[in-house]
């Protein structure tokens, strides 16, 4: 494999010549906040804690999680969040624990993340992996996880569409490294240059391109169970005038 140029601030240091585009032939999807989102907070919260929450109440509750995002104990927590099942869950039910009234049911909120039943497809999820395959386009999942995220795909019948899963937890490190990249286009077959990684987080699925892929960056906020856009995937890997 061909090593990177190295780069100064104005450019690559030795002159490279200009390569025509490799055509994609497999594309790289982050998981939540790409191809799922969880169902909220506020509906979570409901669902694990045993008794029944005024709007006001809940209303208080998510803004102390929002506020507890810069406590120093949730900070130093989510160092290497990604990189072991372990520390993933800690990361996690340290932050939900920040809020003294949901301290009880940290673990409860955290399972949730574990169950399928908590994960919505966005709406077009579904028949962007389905457009993909009739393409003949490999598809992977690349996604900073403390769990085996196959049991959700199948459960929402979207497993069939994927060729090859990294989590980070197994691989003991994170996005943006360029290991877990790597690692997915091996599975699939693939050079680096044929794939496209697909994901929300400009810094951690934006690494993909040091991974030497192409990247695509979608926006944030797109709420659960809504359309994402992914219809640009299509477009970007194999121009269609139908699409």
């Amino acid at each position: 494999m061909a090593s990177p140029p190295e780069y100064g601030p104005e450019g690559p240091i030795r002159a490279v010549a200009a390569q025509p585009p490799v055509p994609v032939a497999g594309v790289l999807f982050d998981f939540s906040g790409t191809l799922f989102q969880i169902a909220p907070y506020a509906d979570r919260i409901r669902a694990a804690v045993p008794f029944a929450v005024d709007d006001t109440t809940m209303d208080a509750w998510l803004t102390a999680l929002a506020t507890g995002l810069t406590a120093p104990g949730v900070r130093a927590a989510q160092h290497a969040r990604d990189t072991s099942a372990r520390a993933h869950r800690h990361a996690f039910t340290t932050r939900y624990a920040s809020v003294p009234a949901l301290a009880p049911y940290a673990a409860a909120l955290y399972e949730q993340l574990r169950t399928p039943e908590h994960w919505l497809p966005y709406a077009d999820s579904a028949r962007t992996l389905a457009a993909l395959a009739e393409r003949g386009i490999a598809v992977g999942v690349v996604s900073d996880v403390g769990w085996d995220l196959r049991p959700t795909f199948a459960h929402h019948g979207l497993a069939e569409h994927v060729g090859a899963w990294v989590h980070s937890f197994e691989h003991r490190t994170e996005k943006p490294g360029p290991a877990l990249f790597r690692h997915a286009c091996a599975l699939l077959g693939l050079a680096p240059a044929q794939a496209l990684m697909v994901g929300d987080h400009p810094a951690k699925d934006g690494g993909g391109a040091l991974a030497g892929l192409r990247s695509y960056v979608l926006p944030s906020g797109a709420a659960p169970g809504g359309v994402r856009g992914l219809d640009a995937v299509l477009r970007l890997v194999a121009p269609d005038p139908a699409v």
